[in-house]
């Protein structure tokens, strides 16, 4: 049988061999070529049933090839008997069988001549007559779900037959897909039918029946069967197939091995000379597929991008755009993988929160700080997914920023200087030259982005989330050093006690005095056995503290256990989300169960370091969010006013860093947005880089009036968030990877996400079972996953990879080599200097850097 690939009925005759890519001798090709050519061809036949069908073929033969009414039908008989086909069982189907009939041998059967038919969906000795209606074995099939959708048959009968003494060929094309009863394996509308039978001295029937059904599977020769009028038109069809024909020499490869499929197939396109370009669908470019990096990842040439020269062109445009859509972007939401990428990015964003809302606090004197943080997260947030252009953006703070606010508050403090009404005015000014920006356009700068600056930046964001997250781990030993001195033979001069003995001397003292007076020593030395520092076994470390004690011993500083797990509860993650993604592709389990773990990958790692480490029971670090609605700075509320406790010529020097911070945002926006807009995302319903920069210099007013930080798209967790939304078709062919077909285009999963990062506040309680070093391995997680996804990578791997172990890349064949190293070269070089850059007090303009 046939789909794609061919699959054989193995020597054992119980299980389909493995999808292979067909092998045929080139003799048959030109014996069929000669039964076209000489047999019965009937083209846009009308028939309803598979009798008919065969009546009008005999009847219709050739004068020099017709058959005596005997033979035919002698034939006729032959042809409607029903194959019995080879059932596609299913594991639990074939244990039954085997529990049934433990003891039962496999029958021996003689070897016996060719069946007299042979179909495409399958091929066994005939019984009964063919049934006209399908049979509940074809209706209860689980092959047909691998069959594509609007799919229809074409059968091929090959075979030797004692009483012909020449062969008896036919190709019939139906007018229209009809059902042709019991003949298919499953129930499906056929289209084509080849016949070819003859007498036994002709052994090679059996390989003109493969050559002609591979031919039916070919894309090409099926357009010009579809449309072929005259038998010349499908003669064409195979010299053409006969062109691209690949031969290999005999003796240099094994005839019977079989060749497995391909992980990429060519475009029919690009087999021919057709220019592809006016037959693209509507979306962000063309549809080339995710795994061709050849060409640019950007709609450089999209309409979202053409200025109109009007006020606010671009904008209206991209509103006119989106709004068809609007509807769509919350129906499309409507499965299961969104749920997954839900809680998968909820965990990174909270973490994201804490994090930069820790280092804000630290910056600013808990102007702004973790409860700051998740809370403008979760507004900003929210507002953008409702109304941005490209909803999959994901809103957080970003490192430039961070390096800005701290400048912004040492500078206040020095100059004496209310630093949030300073931020405010400075945020106004954001926001009104983002407006500027938008009405005049600006956004088409983004058409002079190129894959060399794209690169460079998903580079640097990549290499921060990874560095961060191995950095926060570092740091786990600094909380919880690990005894490098521990020798396990000096096991017994380990200790750790509480030391009370300052909190005791006047005690003492007293005690002493008091003996002296009344001459009773044993009194005396009574009460200071009682209060003795050396009993105070029974303390913990806590009431020891509390007590105003200290500890005392060689063990006391050191945790080893704790920074061990949390190193481990960090690699397994990691590696948990790393092999539960690739899961899809496991050779395990049916495609149902492989996509749903998939799908889950990182939420069933969360879950499984989580139960790891509650079984082991150990103090691991935890996720900790704010419990109360209030400042993290008391001396702050939640409103600022813009005059009061600053000069009034504050409001126009603020103007100066303001333009500053708007170079920033717009270039750490459109970037991030360019990335996200690629093409390769096979996005259709647009982008919207003018309402995307609309929203986040509105949002910049709202987050500076209520001191929250402030907010532009990031970059790793925007791509986490659209890979966790890959669709892929539903149904492939043995042997056909599963067709990548976009990205699952919605606002609800970005809403979700920040509506429970804003009830994370009263979600503490199940929160702070959560051991951070889990949210640090998805954060390794992610930015690794970020930094596969570019080019640059691949050429990067490309500079330790021999020659003849290079894969095969489209840019390999077009550029020389030694300039894609030299590319690769100064892009790495870039990156270090930005890097250094990101480094220092200039960070701050590193977008404009790169």
């Amino acid at each position: 049988r046939w789909i794609k690939f061919e699959e054989k009925v193995e020597d054992g005759g119980e299980r389909w061999s493995a999808p292979h890519v067909p092998a045929l001798p080139l003799h048959s090709l030109f014996q069929l070529r000669t039964c076209l050519q000489k047999g019965t061809m009937l083209l846009d036949l009308d028939a309803t049933s598979f009798k008919e069908i065969i009546d009008k073929a005999l009847s219709e033969q050739p004068e020099e090839a017709e058959l005596q009414p005997a033979l035919r039908e002698r034939l006729a008989a032959l042809l409607l008997l029903q194959p019995q086909h080879q059932p596609t069982k299913s594991l639990l189907q074939l244990l039954a069988e085997l529990g049934l009939s433990p003891c039962r041998g496999r029958k021996h059967s003689s070897p016996t001549r060719d069946p007299p038919a042979a179909s495409s969906l399958g091929q066994s000795e005939p019984r009964t007559q063919v049934s006209k209606t399908p049979l509940k074995e074809q209706l209860r099939n689980r092959f047909k779900k691998k069959v594509p959708p609007g799919a229809e048959a074409a059968h091929v009968a090959v075979g030797e037959v004692e009483f012909l003494e020449k062969p008896f060929a036919a190709f019939i094309r139906l007018r229209r897909g009809v059902s042709l009863g019991s003949l298919a394996e499953v129930s499906l509308p056929s289209r084509f039918l080849f016949i070819l039978l003859g007498p036994p001295k002709v052994k090679a029937y059996h390989e003109v029946g493969r050559a002609m059904a591979t031919l039916l599977t070919d894309e090409l020769f099926q357009r010009a069967a579809w449309q072929a009028e005259h038998r010349e038109d499908l003669i064409t069809g195979i010299e053409a197939f006969l062109d691209e024909l690949i031969v290999l020499p005999p003796g240099k490869w094994d005839p019977s091995a079989q060749i497995p499929p391909p992980s990429h197939l060519p475009s029919p396109r690009r087999r021919t000379a057709v220019d592809p370009l006016d037959q693209q669908p509507h979306g962000n470019g063309n549809m080339t597929a995710a795994g061709d990096r050849a060409s640019p990842g950007h709609p450089r040439s999209g309409e979202e991008l053409e200025r109109t020269g009007r006020l606010f062109g671009g904008l209206l445009r991209d509103i006119r755009r989106k709004a068809p859509w609007y509807g769509s972007d919350f129906s499309d939401a409507l499965h299961p993988q969104c749920l997954s990428a839900v809680l998968y990015i909820y965990l990174a964003t909270v973490t994201n929160a804490i994090t930069f809302g820790g280092m804000l606090g630290d910056a600013t004197a808990n102007m702004q700080g973790v409860l700051e943080s998740f809370l403008g997260t979760a507004f900003a947030g929210f507002i953008f997914c409702l109304f941005s252009g490209q909803p999959l953006t994901i809103l957080s703070s970003t490192g430039p920023v961070l390096v800005f606010e701290r400048l912004l508050f040492s500078f206040s403090q020095d100059h004496s200087l209310d630093y949030l009404e300073f931020r405010l005015w400075i945020g106004l000014w954001v926001a009104f030259f983002g407006v500027v920006l938008v009405a005049t356009e600006a956004s088409h700068l983004v058409r002079y982005f190129t894959r060399f600056t794209e690169e460079g930046f998903c580079a640097l964001i990549s290499l921060i989330f990874i560095y961060d997250s191995l950095k926060k781990m570092l740091s786990l030993a600094d909380a919880f050093p690990i005894n490098w001195q521990y020798r396990l033979d000096n096991v017994t001069s380990y200790s750790c006690t509480c030391n009370l003995r300052r909190l005791f001397n006047p005690i003492l003292t007293c005690l002493s005095t008091l003996a002296v007076s009344f001459t009773s020593l044993h009194t005396v030395e009574w009460h200071v056995a009682a209060l003795s520092p050396g009993h105070p076994a029974g303390l913990s470390r806590t009431q020891c503290l509390d007590r105003g004690g200290h500890l005392l011993g060689t063990s006391c500083q050191y945790v080893p256990d704790v920074t061990l797990i949390s190193f481990l509860l960090f690699g397994g993650t990691f590696l948990f989300c790393t092999a539960l993604k690739r899961f899809r592709s496991s050779r395990y389990f049916p495609v149902g169960v492989r996509k749903a773990v998939s799908d889950f990958a990182v939420i069933l790692a969360i879950l499984a370091s989580c139960a790891v480490d509650a079984v082991l029971g150990l103090e691991t670090p935890k996720l900790l969010v704010p419990s109360e609605l209030k400042p993290t700075n008391p001396a702050r509320g939640w409103i600022i006013f813009p005059f009061g406790a600053n000069p009034w010529w504050v409001c126009l020097v603020s103007a100066v860093p303001a333009v500053l911070v708007t170079i920033l945002i717009f270039m750490d926006q459109q970037i991030t947005a360019v990335i996200l807009n690629r093409r390769e995302y096979k996005l259709q319903k647009g982008a919207g880089f003018h309402l995307d920069l609309l929203c986040v210099s509105l949002l910049m007013v709202i987050t500076s009036v209520t001191g929250l930080p402030w907010y532009v798209s990031a970059t790793v967790i925007s791509l986490a968030h659209m890979e966790s939304l890959r669709k892929e078709s539903a149904t492939s062919a043995p042997g056909e990877h599963p067709e990548f077909l976009g990205i699952r285009e919605q606002r609800l999963t970005g809403l979700a996400v920040f509506i429970l990062t804003g009830v994370s506040v009263f979600m503490a309680p199940v929160l702070k079972h959560i051991p951070m070093p889990v949210l640090y391995g998805v954060f390794l997680h992610m930015g690794v996953t970020a930094l596969n996804s570019i080019q640059l990578m691949d050429r990067v791997r490309l500079l330790l990879m021999p020659a003849k172990h290079q894969p095969d890349r489209a840019y390999l064949r077009h550029v020389p080599l030694r300039r894609v190293h030299l590319f690769t070269v100064i892009q790495l070089l870039c990156l270090a200097l930005l890097w250094v850059l990101k480094s220092t007090v200039a960070a701050i303009i590193f977008p404009v850097m790169v």
